[in-house]
């Protein structure tokens, strides 16, 4: 399950980023792309594996969903598609291949507690 794997690098991430400031992290905010390749559903409790014994343990991760954007050659505009199994402009149904957004995987965003003491001393 690279799931796992991923919310291992989200926390060591985080983690550091907290040690750094001298912060508690509350919740990490995540952009995750339809074709992205990571399952939601799976991710949620692979990240609370992967809290566990840190100092993120009970800190929430919050999930926004990025649908797929194509560019549509011939209506000459972004078009967002109703599913991922079909590359076609929902409005004019030319095929594109041109995508613009969709791929994400990105923590974009941390909330923090600048009130928790300083575990770096």
């Amino acid at each position: 399950m690279h799931e796992l794997s991923i919310a291992m690098s989200i926390v060591e991430l985080a983690q550091e980023e907290a040690e750094k400031r001298g912060v508690q992290i509350e919740a990490v905010h995540l952009k995750l792309g339809a074709l992205s390749g990571v399952v939601k559903e799976a991710l949620l409790p692979c990240y609370e594996m992967a809290c566990e014994n840190t100092p993120l343990q009970g800190s929430l991760l919050i999930i926004e969903d990025v649908p797929v954007v194509i560019f549509c050659p011939t209506c000459n505009t972004q078009r967002t598609l109703s599913s991922v199994q079909q590359f076609t402009c929902p409005e004019c149904d030319t095929p594109s291949w041109e995508v613009l957004q969709g791929k994400e995987l990105e923590v974009v965003a941390l909330e923090v507690n600048e009130c928790a003491p300083n575990r770096a001393s």
